[in-house]
């Protein structure tokens, strides 16, 4: 079977990491959903149609697949999503990784982490910001420039002459007349068209994402609840990305259409096995081109995902001193030496897998 092997050609090292944009920050999550409810009706969910890559990968290319479960393998802390935290004089916490997604396979705690979650008393996501959409109107005008183009460019003319008309005719088809967005940042737009239909129009619905669910349950519970990150330093950390690197994303996301759809099912299955450590070797195998170490993808990964561990890992310490916390961050950010989990090791907590 080679269906697994052609979409793997086609995807580029930009297109698919920006795909995987709205899992990596839970404001560009946010922010697609806010695009949505501005620009269209709410209408039923459409069934989602996305196909588990891995096991076409499994039934046509089975050496590829043990390929990359080998390396996977070879990841640091890169089975499980839950993780219990431990210091002497400290009481436990808790480190549970997420989807910023509404699908209900993954809004639905596993027993462990939902038996964590109620013994908590306090609840921390990545960023409270999107609690509070007066919040977070007033962090996105405060800076405008990260969003929208505040000078003389436009989004027409930073795409490829020869690629316009398939960025016009792909906006098109999910109903965004291009003259609408043209000032509009790139990554926006990638934040909103790299999501399933059927994921869009459940948020547009108002069904809440896992990590908004964990808090507005925490809430009502009357815990106290916390965050890692501002809005606005995730904002920053998208838009001090190359240019290039947002726009040829953008292109090849819209060329790719549909099929998008395919590698959004098969992160939804990755997590939902707990197989974290796979993400990361999933993507490489499907992008060969992301591995030639071209500088937007370094500064992707630097910026979106190294630079935010340590971040995260750093900002959690003052709820870990209290003890008996829920940490949810997005499953992304827990394996690899860079990862959350390794910096709370080196900075001598005891994690342990609790799943």
């Amino acid at each position: 079977m080679k269906k697994t092997l052609v979409l793997a050609d086609r995807l580029s090292g930009p297109a698919l990491w920006l795909v995987a944009l709205a899992n990596l920050l839970l404001v560009a999550a946010f922010v697609a959903t806010l695009l949505l409810i501005g620009g269209q009706a709410h209408a039923a969910a459409p069934a989602c149609v996305g196909k588990d890559m891995l096991a076409e990968m499994a039934a046509g290319e089975p050496a590829r697949l043990e390929a990359i479960k080998a390396e996977a393998a070879k990841t640091r802390s890169g089975a499980g999503r839950l993780w219990k935290i431990e210091k002497e004089g400290l009481e436990p916490s808790f480190l549970f990784g997420t989807m910023h997604m509404t699908d209900p396979r993954v809004v639905t705690l596993p027993p462990q982490a939902q038996a964590a979650f109620d013994r908590s008393t306090t609840v921390v996501i990545e960023t409270t910001d999107v609690l509070d959409q007066a919040k977070m109107a007033a962090s996105l005008l405060s800076s405008p420039d990260l969003m929208m183009f505040t000078d003389k460019t436009t989004l027409t003319s930073l795409i490829p002459p020869d690629d316009l008309k398939t960025v016009e005719d792909g906006l098109k088809e999910r109903g965004i007349p291009l003259a609408s967005v043209i000032k509009m940042k790139p990554w926006m737009l990638s934040a909103m068209i790299s999501l399933p239909a059927c994921e869009l129009a459940r948020k547009a619905a108002g069904e809440p994402m896992l990590d908004i669910n964990l808090a507005k349950e925490a809430q009502a519970a009357g815990k106290e609840l916390g965050g890692l990150e501002t809005a606005k330093s995730q904002l920053e950390a998208m838009a001090s990305l190359p240019i290039e690197f947002h726009v040829e994303g953008l292109v090849e996301t819209l060329k790719l259409g549909k099929r998008v759809d395919d590698v959004i099912e098969t992160m939804i299955v990755i997590y939902t096995n707990g197989d974290t450590g796979l993400f990361f070797p999933f993507m490489r195998a499907a992008i060969p081109a992301a591995t030639t170490g071209t500088d937007g993808y370094a500064a992707f990964e630097e910026k979106m995902i190294v630079a935010r561990n340590g971040v995260m890992a750093t900002n959690a310490e003052p709820f870990l001193a209290k003890g008996k916390a829920f940490i949810a961050v997005g499953a992304m950010h827990l394996p690899g030496d860079d990862g959350v989990i390794e910096r709370l090791r080196r900075d001598g907590y005891t994690v342990t897998r609790a799943d």
